[in-house]
């Protein structure tokens, strides 16, 4: 808990706490930084390529933070891809969506360099065009390898996925002509996990692919691999590596957009009014688990929060909740030392990741304003958010 926070003290000035309307998210230049570093140094011993998944974290304003760092961009669709093409113009852009659009295929073209396509009908429809303007083309697999539990929702191997090709549907529909197009292959089974889980799946992977590996120029190992997290096997994690490129020849590639800012955000919030419901006291905060952190109800997970445990190890206890009309806007249970007040200031932390990107205005909801520590320990607003931005998605009159 205590290196969630550890940029905290910085932020709880005086003076920024009164400059700063919540809710609000803050973006830790530092620990951007440290997430960086370890990435790099997975590229300098492996000699591996990483990319940010931007459906993670798209806060451009850092790109060029990290871009000195990484290896560049990886897309689910065309404004992404277009996205990382500005505002990280040295990097490669990757892309990879479940199903391509005929009226976006030829403007996803000026941006991405490598196009992976998630069906052989689509790699038969778009990739002799991807080929003709230089792109690197990739199908994704399905390895039919499930190593999570409980997250069937964040499981691209679940029965009846539509996530990647088995490698039944690949004998039965990949042809000469089509396989001559492909550069390499693609995969994504994990999410938020250990080497233990890739190296499982790096198995699979190999069991039903690995006569096709050898004709590939690469392998994208995907996204999901939590090498941030303290105690983080990384070790096993370059030795998945170093065994495909020595196995089959093939430049490897790594996808993760949790680790790269993982716990480098923070979200404030104020305490708007404390209720009470068979013995339950709920604190109504001004955000919103549905509208401002959707993960915690998607997931689900309970998200760490500043001086307080999640569950009841301290004397008083709440149920956070947002102020939404959606019963179910809940963000956990907690405990704290003190009792709480309205107008209190509660942080949740290890909110960069999942939130910026996935925010919305349900129930009319304002975004919440982004500000930006910087590693001199200043705060600046990177963006405000108003009416005008909940109406304009609604409507031009």
């Amino acid at each position: 808990m205590n290196g969630i926070f550890s940029g905290i003290t910085t932020v709880l000035k005086e003076d920024n706490i009164r400059a700063m309307k919540t809710p609000c998210y803050v973006i830790d230049e530092e620990k951007l930084i440290r997430n960086a570093e370890i990435l790099s140094s997975v590229i300098s011993r492996t000699g591996c390529r990483v990319l940010l998944a931007q459906k993670a974290f798209s806060n451009y304003d850092f790109y060029p933070l990290l871009a000195g760092y990484i290896s560049g961009t990886e897309a689910s669709g065309l404004y992404e891809a277009r996205l990382g093409k500005e505002e990280m113009p040295e990097g490669e852009v990757h892309v990879f969506c479940a199903a391509y659009r005929d009226d976006e295929f030829d403007e996803l073209l000026n941006y991405a360099d490598h196009i992976v396509f998630n069906s052989i009908n689509q790699l038969k429809k778009f990739g002799a065009a991807a080929k003709q303007h230089g792109k690197s083309v990739g199908i994704r697999i399905n390895p039919e390898c499930s190593t999570q539990e409980g997250h069937e929702i964040y499981d691209p191997c679940a029965k009846g996925s539509r996530l990647g090709v088995t490698r039944s549907v690949w004998d039965k529909e990949m042809t000469p002509e089509a396989l001559a197009l492909l550069d390499g292959i693609h995969f994504h089974t994990l999410c938020e996990q250990d080497s233990d889980a890739l190296e499982t799946t790096l198995i699979a992977v190999e069991e039903k692919f690995g006569d096709i590996l050898p004709s590939m120029k690469w392998l994208n190992m995907g996204g999901g691999h939590h090498i941030t997290k303290a105690g983080y096997d990384i070790g096993r994690l370059e030795k998945c590596i170093t065994y495909a490129m020595d196995k089959w020849g093939v430049e490897v590639y790594l996808e993760p957009g949790e680790a790269v800012a993982l716990n480098a955000g923070y979200l404030f919030t104020t305490v708007l009014d404390i209720v009470e419901n068979s013995d339950i006291k709920i604190a109504v905060l001004d955000s919103s688990a549905a509208c401002h952190m959707p993960d915690v109800i998607e997931m689900p997970y309970t998200p760490p929060l500043y001086n307080a445990e999640s569950g009841s190890a301290k004397q008083f206890k709440y149920r956070l909740a947002g102020p939404t009309c959606l019963s179910g806007d809940v963000i956990g249970d907690y405990s704290f030392d003190e009792e709480l007040k309205t107008g209190d200031l509660l942080i949740f932390g290890d909110m960069a990741i999942y939130t910026t990107c996935k925010n919305n205005t349900f129930n009319g909801m304002p975004l919440p304003d982004i500000y930006r520590l910087k590693q001199d320990g200043s705060i600046g607003k990177l963006t405000d958010f108003g009416y005008g931005d909940f109406k304009i998605r609604l409507g031009k009159t």
